[in-house]
């Protein structure tokens, strides 16, 4: 005699985070490391060192080769406002009055450098720039190389979630992992720059896969009383991968090399895929009850929970529709979250990675920068745990974007000047920034796995993470609208942050709801979730 019972009733019979959970965790721990080594590669592998036109060739003309160093210097490039040698342009001869003490630059002119750049390669071996000479004139490039790569992510997360939701979790995550590893290393090899960029966009887009799909894997699960749990424990992934790419980028500081280095955990991701399950609440929504009942099964023994499924036969009520992200918007209430979500994911990775890509304008030096960043993640993400299980989703990520949005807007008043305490201000003021704009991400990757129906949650988070990758696309080239008005770029990180927090006011509380299975249980209160105004409440179900 089997016994009736829903999915979360069974997850909660086996344990819903025992050795069988953890051991999931744990094989994908690797390959989740691997993200953040690639979203912030940019920072060392972009850097651009400090650089001047390359004065070699007037090494032939008389007297001047008698000269230090710095005499060379100071007769060949004219300085800056702020008395800094200047890194784009060169006198267009000689201006040998400048050894006698004399500032006038009257009658002198100036070119742009003529014959390439000479590099400070003390803390950088080689990066894009000094490889390609992405400097001056064409820095541009160098910022859209981060541009292209999110793009990639922008593309193949949609596509990852319709695969992942069509063929299963599983056999689609191991798609992930072969062609990142394949793109990846390519990348590093690349002769050109549009090569680079090429192999850089399709990495972008395989790894949107690993980043979609092994979250949804690991939440479906889990039990509800241990999502948020499940939630923080994957989060911390990518704090290990931020400590990870400070310490490879700190040994390897040329750029083909770090990209093979902080590559190179896929492979043994690839290797462990064969532990790795199918996730049961998926094979029961698609209507495979033999198949879900087999690995929960595997499950319960793991977990030293066999008796449990003695009485238990899972089986659902479904049918032969394919879903697609189109179907996120066909009903009203789904309609809803999609666009909220939609303007919270962009105003999360925007202004997430506005702070994160350009750490070099704290004036710190980069590596310990990072590792201040990514050090702070560990304590905040433990605060976050408990405030997800004692106050909700909801306000959480609410609060967190805006008080990021506070932070941003503290330190356009704080201006880089030349005393240290306006630099520690900035600095900490900076961290807490980071740090809240972190637990925002943490959040809503949470989140919206627990208000997306299983039939369409890995299409749901493919749309959301589109969106998402979309304000990461823009957001490196914000930077450029310095050029226009220096405050320009922190005002816009700044606003789209508050509004993005408001916004998040709009979406459903899902604290210690049961995950819907179909988009019937948001639109149709008879089901597990219906929204009524902004709050999910519990119904009945007709599906087991």
């Amino acid at each position: 005699m089997s016994t009736k019972m829903k999915f979360d009733g069974i997850l909660t019979e086996i344990n819903g985070f025992g050795k069988f959970q953890m051991r999931l965790v744990l094989i994908q721990v690797l390959s989740r490391m691997t993200l953040p080594c690639h979203f912030l590669l940019n920072n060392f592998m972009a850097a651009i060192p400090k650089h001047h036109c390359d004065i070699s060739a007037l090494e032939e003309l008389h007297g001047f080769g008698n000269l230090t160093l710095d005499q060379k210097l100071a007769v060949s490039l004219p300085a800056e406002q702020d008395g800094t040698l200047s890194s784009c342009r060169a006198f267009s001869s000689p201006q040998y009055q400048y050894l006698s003490g004399s500032n006038s630059s009257e009658g002198t002119s100036t070119v742009e450098c003529q014959n390439g750049w000479v590099f400070d390669n003390s803390t950088f071996k080689s990066t894009l720039a000094t490889e390609w000479d992405l400097v001056c004139s064409k820095k541009g490039l160098n910022k859209a190389t981060a541009t292209i790569f999110f793009v990639g992510v922008m593309l193949g997360a949609p596509l990852f979630g319709f695969l992942s939701d069509r063929f299963g979790r599983r056999r689609i995550l191991l798609v992930s992992y072969l062609t990142s590893l394949t793109f990846a290393v390519l990348s590093a090899f690349s002769t050109s720059y549009v090569m680079f960029s090429v192999m850089r966009f399709f990495t972008g887009m395989a790894l949107a896969g690993i980043s979609i799909i092994s979250i949804a894997l690991n939440v479906e699960w889990c039990g509800i009383q241990n999502r948020t749990f499940s939630g923080v424990i994957i989060s911390l992934d990518w704090t290990l991968g931020s400590l990870f790419l400070v310490g490879i980028a700190y040994c390897v500081n040329e750029w083909r090399m770090l990209i093979l280095a902080v590559t190179s955990p896929l492979l043994l991701s690839i290797a462990t895929w064969r532990w790795l399950p199918e996730s049961a609440r998926w094979l029961m929504a698609k209507g495979r009850a033999d198949e879900a009942h087999y690995y929960l099964i595997k499950c319960a023994e793991v977990n030293n929970r066999t008796k449990s499924m003695a009485s238990i036969t899972p089986r659902t009520e479904t049918t032969e529709k394919k879903y697609t992200f189109v179907d996120l918007f066909k009903t009203p209430n789904m309609r809803k979250l999609a666009i909220y979500s939609g303007i919270v994911w962009y105003g999360v990775a925007f202004t997430y990675y506005g702070i994160t890509l350009n750490i070099s304008d704290l004036g710190v030096n980069p590596y310990l920068t990072q590792f201040i960043f990514a050090s702070t993640e560990i304590p905040m993400k433990t605060g976050v745990y408990f405030f997800l299980e004692k106050i909700g989703r909801r306000i959480g990520e609410m609060g967190s974007l805006l008080s990021t949005g506070v932070c941003l807007f503290i330190n356009i008043f704080l201006s880089k000047g030349f005393y240290l305490f306006l630099w520690v201000i900035r600095t900490v003021v900076a961290v807490v920034g980071k740090s809240m704009s972190e637990a925002s991400f943490t959040i809503i990757f949470l989140y919206t796995t627990e208000f997306y129906p299983t039939v369409v949650r890995q299409n749901g988070l493919g749309y959301t993470s589109f969106i998402a990758r979309l304000g990461v696309s823009i957001s490196p080239l914000i930077m450029l609208l310095e050029d226009v008005w220096h405050l320009l770029p922190p005002i816009t990180y700044c606003a789209v942050a508050i509004v993005a927090g408001s916004v998040a006011s709009l979406l459903p509380e899902t604290l210690n709801t049961r995950l819907p299975e179909f988009i019937e249980d948001i639109e149709n209160p008879r089901y597990v979730l219906f929204i009524t105004g902004n709050n999910l409440q519990q119904g009945e179900t007709t599906f087991d």
